[in-house]
């Protein structure tokens, strides 16, 4: 396999619910390593995305992973093969430790052989002391700062090659954000992909390589995220004026 092919690349990508097509003609790609972000508007269709990118909803068109095309690939093997999805509803399971949600995340590799579990667990912990503080609490009685590093935690514990990312600072404090945006900063420097969903521009735009604008299913605008960062155009929709002036 060739090392210098993205590791993730979509071309022409069609998806939606039923007969309402959502993404018309999606092309994006990220390289090893390196954090896209989507941004948009409610409603533009950057959750679909990543659902069609896990395999959660069908779609048309082409999703290269590693090379290698994922036509006809489940979810389960999408998982096995690397790649993991944080969802906005984070889909913790409240009435078990934080311990146990994050053993979960590592089932699949468990299932497989793999004996490094308790190794991966204190990696996250690392990442996110507080996890460690409250390893034996009740998943359901985190705060939601708690339960975004919780999701997290336990979608890194399948120890992803690609991670996919909804809205993760969604309803978070603003000392809380920084600290989930500091995270993803620290993930890129292991090698993980990230693509990077969020309605907060201007977090995202900070910390990753590229970006797209999200628009009605389409690519509005694309390019570095640190151009995109001082587009006029996007400047005026999603970050106001004190980002011109910044």
């Amino acid at each position: 396999m060739q090392t210098d092919l993205p590791l993730l690349e979509v071309t022409d990508l069609h998806a939606g619910y039923g007969r309402a097509e959502v993404l018309h003609g999606i092309n994006l790609r990220a390289a090893r390593g390196q954090v896209i972000t989507v941004i948009g508007p409610n409603g533009a269709g950057k959750s679909t995305l990543l659902n069609a990118l896990m395999g959660v909803l069908p779609s048309r068109g082409q999703i290269a992973y590693q090379g290698r095309s994922l036509h006809g690939v489940a979810l389960e093997e999408r998982v096995m093969q690397g790649m993991a999805l944080v969802p906005e509803t984070r889909a913790l399971f409240g009435t078990m430790t934080v311990a146990d949600n994050l053993e979960l995340g590592a089932y699949r590799r468990a299932r497989a052989g793999h004996k490094d579990t308790r190794t991966t667990m204190e990696s996250v912990f690392t990442l996110f002391p507080r996890l460690k503080e409250r390893r034996t609490q009740l998943a359901g009685t985190l705060s939601g700062g708690e339960r975004q590093m919780l999701a997290l935690g336990r979608a890194l514990m399948s120890q992803p090659a690609l991670l996919l990312l909804d809205e993760p600072s969604l309803g978070l404090a603003p000392v809380i954000v920084r600290e989930i945006f500091r995270a993803i900063e620290g993930l890129r420097a292991t090698g993980v992909t990230i693509v990077l969903v969020e309605q907060n521009a201007r977090a995202a735009l900070e910390v990753a390589d590229l970006g797209y604008v999200l628009e009605m299913g389409e690519i509005a605008l694309e390019g570095a995220a640190r151009d995109l960062a001082v587009d006029t155009r996007v400047i005026d929709t999603y970050l106001g004026a004190a980002r011109a002036k910044a």
